[in-house]
């Protein structure tokens, strides 16, 4: 029996709301480290420090305690839609990568958002 997502995140100590809601389905191989979630429809989801996360319907990346990294499928807003190279985290910060490293609360992402559905990744 597979456990739910946001359970397996807790275990590699990320925050449980990188994902929307609805990112129920994943693949996760323990020997590799690569993480498949699926997603139901292309959506964006806001959080409460004002950044925005937008998912492709798979997103994947490597993941090891405290970071998931070489993420495919995964955008945020800095002026542009900039795809997220990695997201790890370090106490109570998380630092987004994607084009340039920034740093956000992670409180921010510690709940789970329902995504938007938006027209396009």
């Amino acid at each position: 029996m597979q456990k739910a997502l946001p359970e397996l995140l807790k275990e590699y100590d990320l925050p449980i709301g990188i994902f929307p809601r609805d990112a129920t389905n994943y693949e996760f191989n323990e020997e590799t480290g690569k993480l498949v979630v699926y997603i139901p429809q292309v959506c964006e989801v806001g959080y409460k420090d004002s950044s925005v996360l937008r998912f492709f319907t798979t997103v994947s990346g490597y993941m090891e305690k405290g970071k998931l990294a070489d993420i495919e499928g995964m955008k945020t807003k800095v002026l542009i839609w900039v795809k997220v190279a990695t997201i790890a985290s370090e106490g109570s910060k998380l630092y987004v990568t994607a084009g340039m490293k920034k740093t956000r609360s992670r409180e921010a992402y510690e709940v789970t958002r329902d995504g938007i559905c938006v027209d396009k990744f």
